[in-house]
């Protein structure tokens, strides 16, 4: 079988990519060769820019696949796009949409597949939204070989927390020195965190799986977390106790509106500030036998050697600093 990655370097597309070489697939990336990753040998790389439609053109040739996988579409634009250069050069399109499209805030904590799409607070999943409408309209009305995926909160390369890192090594930097680190609300609320590894599993399964066209699925965990049990993990894993406060998520979302963070209030509000229980039936039932299988106990611990086993990795994030202080000099100011 032969399948394009779109990306294919990234903190879920570089496990997809071992997970794919490894079950014998002929993997190509495409993408601009500038970021170094810990891909396999045997991947080929197509150097092309997938924003730019010419240079992508030409750049494939002749070149069809059985499956096409873009892991950096964000935007009805970006589908858009891709259905002009992929239709007839592909028997299956994934787009990797986002588990913060699903309605989370008064809905059903037990999110399916079936969970109407509806996040009013963050324009980041509107635009999943739309691509997935989008990709949806062509498969009924042109039968354009569409699968949409949604990963929720998954991390291997990233530190997968609500406030305070993300690819940057600085929430296990305030830890190790002591400092006080945020928690949204009382860190009750129950979430789950996949490794991408996992992740890389089930998503296998799916390439050229015929029965998959048409259809959504979440990929995620079934392990159910709580925000102080996943703080303290990754305090654990920086080997180090837990300095933690807890503030409202409204008051989180205000001061950031005030700094320029406006996105914050969709990252809280609109996605990780309620509980959220994801139902993995479906995902087993076309992938049978997936079983996500690495606690974040332990993954967290590897994520947190990774960064530290290069020293350029572990970067601190002085915007990020900044802005925890400046929540907790206004939380203390206001109290």
């Amino acid at each position: 079988m032969k399948v394009l990655f779109i990306g294919g370097t990234g903190n879920i597309s570089s496990a997809c990519s071992r997970q794919a070489v490894g079950s014998g697939i002929e993997l190509f990336h495409m993408n601009r060769g500038k970021v170094k990753a810990d891909i396999p040998a045997e991947v080929r790389t197509i150097i092309a820019d997938i924003r730019d439609k010419k240079k992508v053109q030409a750049a494939l040739g002749d070149l069809n696949f059985d499956v096409v996988v873009n892991f950096i579409a964000y935007t009805p634009e970006d589908v858009k796009q891709d259905i002009e250069i992929f239709s007839g050069r592909t028997r299956q399109y994934i787009f990797i949409s986002s588990a913060s499209v699903y309605q989370k805030v008064g809905g059903h904590p037990v999110i399916t597949e079936s969970t109407p799409l509806y996040n009013p607070y963050w324009d980041y999943s509107r635009d999943k939204i739309a691509c997935e409408d989008i990709l949806n309209d062509e498969y009924r009305k042109n039968s354009f070989p569409m699968t949409i995926v949604r990963p929720s909160l998954t991390y291997d390369t990233v530190i997968p927390v609500a406030i305070g890192s993300w690819t940057d090594y600085t929430i296990i930097d305030r830890m190790k020195k002591g400092q006080e680190v945020i928690i949204h609300g009382d860190g009750t609320s129950l979430w789950t965190v996949t490794h991408s590894d996992d992740f890389g599993r089930a998503f296998t399964g799916l390439l050229g799986h015929q029965q998959a066209i048409g259809h959504a699925f979440h990929i995620t965990s079934d392990e159910l977390l709580n925000w102080n049990q996943i703080y303290e993990a990754v305090a654990e894993a920086a080997g180090t106790d837990l300095m933690a406060v807890h503030i409202a998520s409204d008051f989180i979302c205000d001061v950031a509106d005030t700094v320029g963070w406006e996105w914050m209030r969709g990252n809280l509000l609109g996605d990780k500030a309620v509980s959220t229980i994801f139902d993995n039936s479906k995902i087993r039932r076309f992938v049978p036998g997936f079983e996500a299988k690495i606690t974040f106990r332990e993954g967290i611990k590897k994520t947190v050697q990774w960064f530290e086993a290069d020293p350029s990795r572990m970067v601190i994030d002085e915007g990020n600093n900044s802005f925890i202080d400046t929540i907790l000099k206004a939380y203390r100011g206001g109290k």
